[in-house]
């Protein structure tokens, strides 16, 4: 099956398929739409067979014009390029150069950014087009290229992956017969231009049927009055997104909704289970990236936080020896004692997966082998749940223990009066790593002390040496925390820093002079060049 295929389906069907900012169209004017892009892009290219599809680039929020392009393109064989509408002007002009666009489709919001975008590029920017449907169906098959998606960008920069109709229908398929019933309304108010909305929102409710309901942009206060306003039983999250919907004002009641679940991933164990209890739906946070490669089902009976179990061909290796890791052991509170050994790298030795590659570039950090590395780690418990312990870049070795960002923010993440947070190393002066952690809420330093203290599960070498306390973290448009951003300021930021200089758990603001001891510590120690750029005496630090 392909995208063109569904929206074949579906173009007889006038239940309610589409719903944005109080407007509404059912399947078969979706659908009908979705022809006119198609016969707009096919006048464009003149329908000549074997032409090069044309590679529209969109610069969108989440608004119904995105999916009449994308369904115009999955039609006409033609190809989306999403673009990111958080991005600067020169980064969004060598994406599109990168993604090889032929015209920029944009809306008002972003005329002024699509029109410095064409400066840099040459290229044409134009309103979205209409025209009669092309008579014959382009040539379509699952392996049809359909989409260029970005990576989020968390570790570098954002790469375009080859999004196929095989790609989209697959996930959708199986998120729709698992989650999905008659007469669901699916609410996505993360960016149509990153995967996850893609895959877990649009292409489930094309797939089942369902009502897809658009925010143009994500609401944290907007979420629950949305939910209500159209009768939303799923939605769908990425990251951080469940914190801020959190962080607003309870009320008794936040229960009394349609919704029935919450599908996404990165949200922390207890962000879960906290939402969860407070709005009355299941939530179920998976594995996955763009790339598609590997995916983990979550298991209602496994542990709290555990992705679920490996799959087949699905193993944790050991990225320098290529090795399986084995088993992690865990004392009483959970903590991993064997983290040198069994943190691993998620890797898929079968192949690919859904993975199609990236557009103009090999992927082959990604493919060795003959196995896909994913880049992220994890380990497995003796009963083969899975965890995540972060990135290859969020890895920490503090003391001469190895572990990753994500174990600290599993204990972290029950810090009483935290939105959010993230945590991530710097460099010690001695050797090595230390634990920083920026949150945004209210913080108390002896209440944090205090709350150290109570933890079991907390190793002593996880516990932060310093804290940021800020108004917001930087995150991508899609809320996923851009934690190498955090590391690069360290502790150079205007935001206040506290720390702790020994060994208790006493922590005060950081000053000036404070920095001026560090800074000439790392001198002394021959590792000044791991001085943070910029850094002199921090700019947040008390005097």
């Amino acid at each position: 099956m392909t995208v063109a295929g569904l929206l074949r389906e579906r173009s007889a069907d006038d239940r309610v398929g589409l719903r944005a900012a109080g407007d509404a169209w059912t399947w078969r004017a979706v659908t009908g739409e979705c022809a006119e892009r198609a016969g707009w892009m096919a006048g464009i290219t003149g329908g000549r067979p074997g032409a090069r599809p044309l590679h529209v680039g969109v610069l969108l929020d989440n608004v119904p014009e995105m999916v009449f392009l994308l369904g115009g393109a999955a039609l006409s064989g033609n190809v989306i390029v999403a673009l990111n509408t958080t991005r600067g002007a020169g980064e969004l002009a060598d994406d599109a150069a990168r993604a090889d666009c032929d015209l920029l489709v944009t809306e008002p919001r972003h005329a002024a950014l699509a029109q410095e975008i064409a400066a840099r590029t040459g290229l044409p920017v134009t309103p979205p087009g209409r025209a009669a449907p092309i008579g014959e169906p382009a040539p379509v098959a699952p392996d049809t290229l359909l989409m260029l998606i970005f990576t989020s960008g968390t570790s570098g920069r954002p790469r375009a992956v080859r999004v196929t109709h095989r790609k989209i229908v697959v996930p959708g398929t199986v998120l729709a017969g698992r989650l999905l019933r008659p007469g669901d309304v699916v609410y996505c108010p993360m960016p149509l231009f990153h995967s996850g909305a893609i895959m877990a929102a649009y292409a489930p409710a094309l797939v089942a049927g369902a009502q897809l309901v658009l925010r143009a942009r994500f609401s944290a206060s907007g979420t629950l009055p949305d939910v209500r306003r159209y009768g939303c039983t799923y939605l769908h999250y990425v990251g951080t997104a469940l914190s801020y919907v959190l962080a607003t004002p309870e009320r008794a009641d936040d229960a009394d909704n349609p919704l029935r679940v919450a599908f996404g991933n990165e949200a922390a164990p207890l962000e879960q289970r906290r939402f969860a209890e407070r709005f009355g739906c299941a939530v179920v946070d998976g594995y996955g990236s763009t790339e598609t490669a590997i995916t983990l089902s979550p298991d209602p009976a496994g542990p709290p936080g555990a992705l679920g179990r490996l799959g087949d061909g699905i193993e944790i290796l050991d990225p320098a020896t290529g090795r399986e890791c084995p088993p992690a052991r865990l004392d009483a509170a959970g903590r991993v004692l064997n983290g040198d050994e069994a943190i691993g790298e998620l890797v898929n030795t079968r192949g690919p997966g859904l993975f199609d590659g990236y557009y103009g570039e090999d992927g082959g950090d990604r493919l060795r082998d003959g196995m896909f590395w994913s880049g992220d780690l994890a380990y497995r418990d003796a009963d083969g749940f899975v965890f995540f312990a972060g990135r290859d870049a969020d890895r920490l070795r503090v003391d001469g223990e190895n572990f990753g960002a994500a174990q600290v923010e599993r204990v972290l993440g029950e810090l009483p009066g935290a939105a959010a947070l993230a945590v991530y190393g710097v460099p010690d002066a001695a050797a090595g790593d230390q634990v920083m952690v920026a949150l945004v809420g209210s913080f108390d330093p002896g209440r944090f002390a205090a709350f150290l203290r109570g933890r079991a599960d907390l190793s002593p070498k996880w516990t932060p040496r310093y804290v940021r306390v800020a108004e917001r973290l930087p995150s991508t448009a899609s809320n996923k925390v851009i934690r190498r951003a955090l590391a690069a300021d360290a502790w150079n930021t205007t935001d206040p820093v506290w720390w702790r200089p020994g060994r208790e758990l006493r922590y005060r603001r950081l000053t000036g002079e404070d920095t001026d001891r560090l800074r000439a510590a790392f001198e002394s120690r021959g590792r000044g060049h791991l001085w943070p750029a910029g850094t002199g005496r921090a700019a947040g630090t008390a005097t």
